[in-house]
């Protein structure tokens, strides 16, 4: 009983998590697969209690939601992905991919709006 209330609470911060566990790709992409069982496992186990874990909590909602609503930044979280390295030290797997995941987006982020795109008119 106490897990289900911890999950209700959990779920106040993540307002597209309906969009991101309902969203349908392709059979094939396993990316897509892993992105959103690494998602709902990370909310699920975050401490809700601790701020860094709510903002974390928040922020991959955030990015995942981008991810399934931006062309661009799928295409770029797919390439970028799979040069994750993530040490067999490392205690918390699931956490460490969800900072890369996020670094991603900062980077994305970043990226994009360093690049001006004006329009050529004829």
């Amino acid at each position: 009983m106490r897990k289900l209330i911890e999950n209700k609470e959990v779920l106040k911060y993540c307002p597209h998590f309906s969009h991101i566990i309902n969203f349908k790709y392709k059979a094939d992409d396993l990316i897509t697969d892993k992105l959103i069982t690494v998602y709902r496992d990370f909310i699920f186990k975050a401490d809700i209690h601790n701020e860094d874990d709510r903002i974390m909590v928040k922020d991959i909602d955030h990015v995942l939601n981008k991810y399934i609503d931006d062309f661009i930044f799928r295409k770029e979280l797919k390439t970028e992905i799979v040069q994750i390295r993530i040490k067999k030290s490392c205690q918390d797997i699931i956490r460490a991919i969800v900072e890369n995941i996020l670094n991603i987006f900062n980077n994305y982020l970043y990226n994009t709006t360093r690049k001006i795109k004006i329009a050529r008119w004829i």
